[in-house]
């Protein structure tokens, strides 16, 4: 794992620094392998991201997009990522459908759900069962409790590692989420964060000891390169704690 850690001093400076950070990434990947997979975060932060992204130079038709967690509503649904990301970016790009993934939150059972999600990855990327994938790109943010995808704190989902993908929960609403195997099998994450609510608990996540039953961000170690982004408020004090390298 190599570690970087960028300071903003701005929220426009952080969003242009990502922006550029995530189309570059992703150039790389189609230059090198003809295809580029992305996963996809929600919650407010990463949406002016989207939007920047409208106006990249990328070859569409070789960006495969995924969902990093998604909440268990339907899609057109206010709180739905899918219809964040949409409305913000994929409407606004020549990107094919058939390259669009997103969660099945129409099923019954959202373990069904999960397990249909996992097989969509496994057939785009080519592996199979008991592999887990490398995403070229896995778009994360935390939460001031210090979750993750939906990875929330002292919940099951944090201890599930022999599936790609699983069925998570906060405050009794149901959520389809990335696990940390598939997670750390990235050749690149990059957690988007802004906000001085974010500094408590990223000052735990950032520590050389932590726990990630209480701080589930602190499990990210991907074998490629963890990149941290964030704006002045929620990264002052950051760069002087032992933990980071």
């Amino acid at each position: 794992m190599t570690r970087q850690v960028q300071i903003l001093p701005t929220i426009p400076k952080l969003i242009e620094a990502a922006t550029d950070r995530t189309i570059q990434i992703l150039k790389d990947a189609i230059a090198q392998n003809g295809i580029a997979t992305i996963a996809l975060s929600g919650g407010s932060t990463p949406k002016p991201l989207y939007q920047s992204l409208v106006l990249a130079d990328i070859d569409w038709s070789r960006l495969h997009v995924f969902w990093g967690d998604e909440r268990y509503v339907p899609n057109d649904h206010a709180e739905s990522n899918e219809k964040m990301a949409r409305q913000a970016w994929l409407n606004h790009v020549p990107l094919p459908s058939e390259n669009i993934h997103p969660v099945l939150t129409h099923l019954a059972d959202p373990a069904d759900s999960a397990q249909q999600y996992e097989a969509t990855i496994h057939q785009v990327c080519g592996t199979k069962l008991g592999q887990f994938p490398a995403f070229d790109l896995i778009l994360l943010g935390i939460g001031d409790d210090g979750h993750t995808a939906s990875l929330f704190p002292h919940t099951p989902s944090l201890e599930v590692h022999d599936r790609l993908i699983t069925v998570g929960e906060k405050s009794g609403q149901t959520r389809i989420t990335f696990t940390f195997p598939l997670i750390n099998q990235a050749h690149n994450v990059l957690f988007v964060l802004a906000g001085e609510s974010k500094r408590p608990a990223l000052k735990e996540i950032f520590a050389a000891n932590s726990d990630f039953h209480q701080y589930p961000a602190f499990a990210v170690r991907p074998r490629g390169n963890l990149i941290w982004m964030m704006d002045q408020a929620a990264g002052e004090g950051i760069l002087g704690l032992e933990g980071v390298l």
